[in-house]
């Protein structure tokens, strides 16, 4: 079953989502306290099934409101996405992935994932 392991931080408090897998499909900010952390994974879990793709790779992309999952290159040439809350913040970042088709893959994980994710420390 999916998850969001939270963990303490010298900086605070983080999330990762696993998939059933145990690979992490999205990694949050760090929070300053435990009870912000809870706060973030919930905006995951409320802004996931919502969140339009902006795929800023392709030339002229069309711009979405937020929230969404915004898919971009990195410097190193690799495919992330991030997936930005309503008020535009940035709630959770995914890992490098080399071909776009499975960042999409990503994210469409984190929307399967993130709404019945247990929360573990």
């Amino acid at each position: 079953m999916s998850k969001f392991s939270v963990k303490q931080t010298q900086a605070g408090f983080s999330f990762n989502l696993v998939a059933d897998n145990n690979e992490v499909i999205a990694t949050s900010e760090v929070y300053t306290s435990k009870a912000a952390c809870i706060k973030g994974i919930e905006s995951v879990q409320y802004n996931a099934p919502l969140a339009p793709v902006e795929d800023q790779t392709v030339p002229g992309y069309e711009s979405e409101g937020n929230p969404k999952f915004a898919v971009f290159k990195d410097k190193d040439g690799q495919f992330r996405f991030h997936l930005k809350a309503e008020n535009g913040e940035i709630i959770a970042a995914s890992e490098g992935y080399k071909a776009k088709d499975s960042c999409l893959k990503g994210i469409d994980s984190v929307r399967t994932n993130a709404f019945t994710a247990d929360i573990v420390e």
